[in-house]
């Protein structure tokens, strides 16, 4: 496309209705966006009258605009999308599930590569434009999923962008696998990864302590797998949290899943939110159904960052998910009874790194000018409405151009 040109009648957040302290509506009005590499150079009423500079123009025809969303945790090595229908094979303990994976992956007719391409079309086309992916790391695989991941990924530059956490799914102690944890930080991998140190490392404090060395080394950041729940996970908490104090790794480190902070309770729940928000730890959730999960807007109003992700979707590990991560902030919405205007359009924040079109008191934040041209386009009337009814995404457009779905080129 054009490297400049004009988006209409793009329907943009712009207050909130409030009866009796309560926000009962959200207004929007339509506006026209002047997009020039990839960024937003200016933002008017579609009511005032202006020259469009006879430039190209897309129409989005009364579309929502929102903040492009993240992916926070996905698997792209793990997925079998692309292949031939398989449910999930009976397992009698974590480790057989290791073994089973590992054995089904080389057997497939399609390639890692063509899987994972699979995967992040449609991550793509749910609106997620920024990609958290785990890779498989353990002797018997080597390198070879990453460098399948990395194939895939750079089909897709232009369209999203990506980060690549090392993850040694096996056990890090367990199956030695420090060393090509360190070979895949230095050969594309952002994050060091690990997974239930008590559990599957045998060795909490060794397995962490290694952990944070490896991402020291590297100047790499850190997402922890934590299945582990009650006494030993949320002393496993305590200990990372030291340990990232220590490391000066504020602000640099995530835990996915953490199920143990959904046993906390009274003084306990403080102090751990408390913990957590003054070392700058993010919580990912998947918002898996049948399981106690984190207490999020708990943890959300004490200041702790959560994100949300899909995990695993139709892989060795679950014959689920569709790679809708606003399927799984709904999800959150629904299991927290968040159903009000204004909780609802906060849900929204957990896919998008924070990023919401109004604040708390109603204010607009977003878009703004300089910020970059990366929108999903909703049939909706509000982010709160987004969020509860799942909206469909005819288009979703990344640094100005479009990458899924389609707009109406046009002209006035």
């Amino acid at each position: 496309m054009h490297n400049a040109y004009w988006l209409l009648n793009v329907r943009l957040e712009t207050g909130h209705e409030v009866e009796s302290g309560a926000v009962t509506e959200t207004k929007t009005g339509l506006f026209r966006l002047r997009i020039k590499d990839g960024k937003i150079t200016a933002i008017a009423n579609m009511l005032d009258a202006g020259d469009i500079d006879g430039l190209p123009q897309l129409d989005a025809r009364g579309l929502l605009a929102l903040p492009p969303f993240i992916e926070k945790h996905c698997h792209l090595d793990k997925t079998l999308l692309g292949d031939r229908w398989r449910p999930v094979r009976p397992a009698a303990s974590l480790f057989e599930r290791f073994e089973i994976e590992a054995r089904t992956l080389p057997t497939l007719r399609t390639t890692m590569k063509e899987r994972a391409e699979k995967l992040l079309e449609l991550l793509l086309r749910a609106g997620s434009t920024h990609i958290r992916t785990h890779v498989d790391l353990y002797p018997e695989a080597g390198l070879r999923h990453l460098e399948a991941l990395q194939e895939a990924l750079a089909s897709f530059e232009g369209k999203l962008t990506s980060e690549i956490v090392a993850f040694p799914q096996h056990g890090l102690l367990r199956t030695q696998s420090a060393g090509i944890v360190r070979e895949a930080l230095r050969g594309g991998c952002g994050l060091v990864g690990g997974v239930d140190p008590h559990t599957v490392d045998g060795d909490m404090e060794k397995s962490l302590q290694t952990m944070m060395e490896l991402a020291v080394e590297a100047n790499a950041d850190v997402d922890l797998h934590l299945h582990d729940g009650g006494r030993i996970g949320l002393d496993t908490i305590r200990r990372l949290a030291q340990l990232a104090d220590e490391a000066g790794w504020q602000g640099r480190v995530s835990i996915s899943h953490a199920f143990a902070l959904a046993d906390m309770q009274g003084e306990e729940a403080e102090e751990t939110a408390q913990l957590l928000a003054n070392s700058g730890i993010a919580i990912i959730t998947s918002v898996p159904l049948g399981r106690a999960i984190p207490p999020v807007p708990f943890l959300h109003d004490r200041g702790v960052h959560v994100a949300v992700g899909c995990d695993n979707i139709f892989d060795s590990w679950s014959p689920f998910g569709n790679g809708d991560v606003l399927e799984r902030a709904g999800r959150l919405a629904e299991r927290f009874g968040r159903k009000t205007e204004q909780e609802l359009a906060e849900a929204l924040g957990f896919i998008t790194g924070g990023v919401t079109p109004l604040d708390k008191d109603g204010q607009p934040v977003w878009p703004k000018l300089g910020d970059e041209a990366s929108f999903v386009f909703a049939e909706a009337s509000c982010s709160a409405e987004t969020v509860a009814r799942r909206a469909k995404r005819p288009a979703v457009m990344h640094r100005g151009t479009i990458v899924a779905g389609a707009l109406e080129r046009t002209s006035l």
